[in-house]
């Protein structure tokens, strides 16, 4: 069957063209827009009207790009900087101007649908998923047995993102090194509360999102994006300081100069940077998994269980069109 998903994140709007066989993936085409829909909404507790129609131009795409490709059901989410945002129906009803069916989706199954995407990668293993945003980070603990349901021991939604870190803490252009050391504590204590109660730590931990993948985009100087390189390339801690070294000392400008960094994704990258670097030290990772396999493929994947008839394997049924 043919699935269409699409994602509205703090930072980025994705689409997701899938062919599904026997509950898995076998062929897709991705398509990203850096939108950054959460600017300023920490602060304001609003989404702005640029941001909004950024996030409606983009849509504008994805649906012919949706209405080519004919899938059986499309579904669209929005996270973070939606559930914040006092006037977020300010933009689903634009959204459903579009033709689409928006949903604000919990923290919760933000993580479900994340740990679901990455854990087909990752049959009956136990591990660890982190999943950082613009405006959240969800991390989950658990395994995944194909034809049951996840069992997941621990999942939490937190609010620690690249859009937000970025906009409370560094101020500078380069940041001075006070704004780094406290964006870094307020981090590394929240991250470290979530380990405190795991109890024992999989082994292995993967991470996705833009931060992730652009890092290591970054450390092995990627002129050109390649994907397949990317998935379930392993980034260490030497990696990550390696990359928030380089940043501090730059503006945004030069960083969006680097190679492997997308010019509009450089405002937030530091930020982000800081994140995944205490997400690895509050765990005790020495290094991490990339997955691109993230919200989107869980998403895909759920709509075609519900599509077959069966029970969702997270236990959420989203809203179709």
């Amino acid at each position: 069957m043919r699935v269409a998903a699409v994602d509205l994140g703090t930072v980025s709007s994705r689409l997701l063209l899938a062919h599904v066989e026997d509950g898995r993936i076998v062929e897709s085409t991705k398509l990203t827009q850096i939108t950054d829909l959460g600017q300023g909404v920490d602060a304001t507790g609003c989404l702005s009207d640029a941001a909004m129609q950024r996030v409606i131009d983009a849509c504008s795409g994805f649906v012919r790009e949706i209405g080519a490709f004919a899938p059986d059901a499309v579904c669209t989410t929005l996270t973070s900087a939606a559930r914040d945002a006092q006037n977020g129906d300010v933009l689903i009803e634009g959204l459903r101007g579009l033709g689409l069916h928006p949903q604000v989706i919990p923290g919760e199954i933000e993580a479900r649908l994340t740990f679901y995407g990455v854990a087909h990668d990752f049959p009956e293993r136990r591990i660890a998923v982190a999943d950082s945003g613009g405006g959240s980070t969800e991390l989950a603990v658990g395994s995944y047995v194909p034809g049951r349901p996840l069992e997941l021991e621990r999942v939490q939604s937190l609010n620690i993102g690249c859009r937000r870190i970025t906009d409370r803490f560094l101020a500078g252009d380069p940041p001075a090194s006070s704004q780094l050391e406290e964006a870094s504590a307020w981090a590394a204590q929240q991250f470290s509360s979530y380990w405190d109660e795991v109890g024992e730590r999989p082994d292995c931990l993967v991470a996705v999102g833009g931060t992730v993948t652009t890092l290591v985009a970054m450390a092995h100087e990627l002129a050109v994006y390649d994907s397949a390189f990317v998935h379930l390339h392993e980034l260490t801690t030497a990696d990550v300081d390696a990359c928030v070294d380089l940043m501090r000392v730059r503006t945004v400008d030069e960083i969006a100069q680097l190679p492997g960094i997308q010019p509009k994704r450089a405002p937030v990258m530091l930020g982000g940077a800081l994140i995944i670097r205490e997400v690895l030290r509050a765990g005790g990772y020495r290094s991490l998994t990339v997955s691109e396999n993230s919200l989107l493929v869980g998403m895909a994947t759920t709509v075609a269980e519900v599509l077959s008839g069966e029970v969702p394997a997270i236990g959420w049924t989203p809203e179709l069109s």
